[in-house]
């Protein structure tokens, strides 16, 4: 693996025995949108993400509400650095198209939410099936509500040419980066495995160019530490399509994160044994032509509604409107109406807003991702019960919990320390717990 980066490159001693000896850190980044959970006072900051934390070990995660209401996120603090280009690119732009073409489990797309410009949509796609219900999962957590999630071949962008101001590519790779942290990783790994994996890193890039708009940007990255799927597949792009390396306002300013190796290229090399964090290789290129903005429809055309014309439920957030499929109500931002529109029909869209309700004969149940949202998404007049960590531990497990006597029939929004945790339809006696089954925690 090091001869791959040249045995003689100074830079990479020491990489080695970082990989055998040393251990991975614990780090976690807070929702900017939600309470900061008590788990991050006095941890230690990473120095390039507002919000990122390192720990000192690695508590039960499971076990802490304040994860499940999607107040911080457990991710690798070199993988954070990603919110610093996001911001950089987007930072005088208005609200942008955001494509994470590789987006499970939702760690990167959910560091680039956090620094998009306001407003902006982001589509978040993942080929695995599996891996696209934890994506949704971890995305309709953190509470944004522009978010569509979709699952499938990257190939299927070739029907959406010139749509996406930024594209990140966080490509499947052979690993490198994780073994200090993945056994897997280890024993999977060969040359043989690096060739693969470039080939189809070169797919998904050559999938993926259309779809950006000119002047648009790609953000490509991997976490492996090999030339073959880092500079090589950048120098590939420039070759095959004049992409314009971008050199970033940060590019340097950080000594411990190393340049491109072997290659002219502007790249962010993250290396264990130079920086707190596991291996990552990230690369920004410019597609040629200007970039246009303000192509989002200022309100929908479309003329779809709720199913049966039935009114809207108590629990309906500010500022979205429904668009149903099947038996579900989802809530869309005004502006990215006819493109969300454009996705349903190309893609396969499993999750196109914000889940609000479920239809069941008359009735309308409200759905798991309005309890998620940030901000003041969630009327006011709800009806609000606050529990505690026992209880909220009991209402994640998907166990029937108990109201205090005299709490209000109806559906009722619990809430952990002043947050929202989920719905139960109270019925007297007793309460139907309304949590999603699939998200349980099965932990004891």
């Amino acid at each position: 693996m090091i001869s791959s980066l040249a045995a003689d490159e100074p830079r990479v001693d020491g990489l080695t025995a970082a990989l055998e000896e040393s251990d991975p850190s614990v780090s976690l980044r807070v929702n900017p949108g939600k309470a900061a959970p008590s788990i991050a006072v006095g941890a230690e900051p990473v120095a390039w993400c507002p919000g990122g934390f390192y720990l000192d070990r690695r508590p039960s995660f499971t076990l802490d509400p304040a994860m499940h209401q999607g107040r911080y996120y457990v991710q690798d603090a070199s993988s954070m650095f990603l919110g610093n280009v996001v911001r950089e690119l987007t930072g005088q732009m208005g609200p942008i198209a955001y494509l994470d073409a590789c987006a499970a489990p939702g760690g990167k797309t959910t560091t680039a939410i956090d620094a998009l410009p306001e407003g902006s949509l982001v589509v978040a796609n993942e080929f695995d099936y599996r891996r696209a219900e934890i994506l949704r999962e971890n995305v309709t957590k953190w509470g944004y509500p522009g978010v569509v999630v979709s699952r499938g071949d990257t190939s299927r962008f070739r029907k959406l040419p010139s749509t996406f101001d930024v594209i990140a590519a966080d490509v499947p790779c052979s690993g490198e980066g994780m073994m200090r942290k993945d056994a897997e990783a280890v024993a999977q790994w060969s040359r043989g495995l690096i060739a693969e994996c470039a080939a189809r890193q070169r797919e998904i890039v050559d999938n993926l160019w259309g779809a950006l708009k000119p002047g648009g940007y790609l953000i490509y990255s991997t976490c492996t530490f090999n030339r073959d799927e880092d500079e090589a597949i950048v120098e590939y792009l420039i070759d095959t399509y004049d992409a314009e390396s971008v050199t970033l306002e940060s590019y340097g300013a950080y000594p411990e994160i190393l340049p491109a190796i072997g290659s002219a290229v502007s790249a962010y090399r993250f290396m264990p044994h130079r920086t707190r964090g596991e291996g990552l290789f990230l690369a920004v290129l410019r597609k040629p032509g200007e970039l246009r903005e303000g192509q989002a429809s200022e309100r929908s055309k479309s003329g779809k509604g709720v199913k049966g014309q039935q009114k809207l439920p108590a629990w309906w957030p500010a500022g979205l409107e429904p668009v149903v499929i099947e038996d579900t109500i989802y809530g869309v931002e005004p502006r990215w109406r006819d493109l969300t529109e454009q996705l349903l029909k190309r893609l396969d869209v499993i999750m196109p807003g914000v889940e609000v309700a479920v239809i069941k004969g008359r009735d309308l149940i409200p759905a798991q991702g309005v309890a998620m949202l940030r901000g003041d998404r969630i009327p006011a007049d709800v009806d609000r019960v606050e529990v505690d960590e026992p209880t909220a531990l009991t209402y994640l497990r998907r166990e029937a919990i108990s109201l205090p006597d005299g709490t209000d029939r109806g559906y009722l929004l619990l809430t952990y320390q002043g947050m929202p945790l989920g719905w139960v339809k109270n019925l007297g006696n007793r309460s139907n717990n309304l949590y999603p089954a699939n998200w349980r925690i099965r932990h004891l």
